[in-house]
């Protein structure tokens, strides 16, 4: 796991956060998505860390932050909780990668909460209407029948869900870590509360304030992502028209995971 640990516990407006940091030069913040955590992000950590002060943290609600019944975890306060953990790390402009639901997060940090980032990596995002796959779809509309499924079950929906993101295989380590904060008892009754939390309308809510992003924008793309395809990807690039555009082929919604070298080489020359 090179880098990459959770030994700082942050108190925010929606629970304890759990997070990290390592290296040294200027501010890097990774924010990951769903169903994901910080570890995804496990790879790359090693390499940015030779150049960046990298920070990352697990989203209320996933991963080793909390996960209580009447937590709102939605997108709403994930935009809040990144800026809450930007004041708490003292960053006033941190470069940022957002991934996923991470990408939505940090959109909405920037544009709705006045967060400023140096340079802004947005890669396979969660950022316009329709979200996600087909099973996350049915998942949202139909979540009170998969609730209380016997525990092997429910391990094998999570890593199904999961592997149903990627193209090429990644470690069975890999795959290991991003299921295992979903198989406690509070993990698994949060994994099916992201479905019921989920609402379009905070992407909706910033769609039209794409073009006022403040900073140097870079779109990367796994190109083959069996979730959210490119022609969305080109889609918010026609939003973000001064923004830089790089496709990874061969690649699906998990680039960081199923081809860190490539990755690294798609950022390193922007940020």
């Amino acid at each position: 796991m090179g880098n990459w640990s959770l030994n700082e516990t942050v108190p925010t407006s929606a629970g304890l956060v759990r997070a990290g940091r390592t290296g040294d030069g200027p501010d890097l913040v990774l924010a990951h998505g769903w169903p994901w955590s910080s570890f995804s992000w496990h790879r790359v950590i090693p390499e940015l860390a030779r150049r960046y002060r990298v920070h990352w943290y697990d989203m209320p609600g996933y991963g080793q932050s909390d996960k209580a019944a009447a937590q709102r975890t939605s997108l709403d306060v994930q935009g809040k909780i990144f800026a809450e953990m930007l004041a708490h790390w003292h960053l006033v402009c941190p470069s940022v990668i957002a991934h996923d639901f991470g990408g939505a997060a940090t959109l909405r940090a920037h544009l709705l909460h006045g967060c400023n980032y140096e340079r802004y990596v947005l890669m396979n995002i969660v950022a316009m209407r329709p979200w996600g796959s087909a099973f996350f779809d049915h998942m949202g509309k139909h979540v009170e029948a998969f609730q209380g499924l016997p525990a092997h079950i429910h391990r094998t929906l999570v890593e199904a869900y999961i592997k149903g993101a990627l193209i090429g295989a990644i470690a069975d380590d890999d795959i290991d870590g991003l299921v295992a904060p979903w198989l406690t008892e509070d993990g698994a009754a949060s994994f099916y509360r992201q479905f019921t939390q989920a609402d379009e309308h905070y992407t909706a809510e910033i769609e039209p304030m794409f073009g006022e992003v403040r900073c140097p924008v870079k779109i990367v793309w796994g190109e083959a992502d069996p979730w959210i395809p490119l022609a969305r990807a080109r889609a918010l690039h026609a939003l973000m028209p001064r923004a830089a555009f790089e496709t990874i082929p061969g690649v699906g919604h998990m680039p960081q995971l199923e081809a860190p070298e490539r990755f690294l080489s798609s950022v390193d020359d922007f940020i």
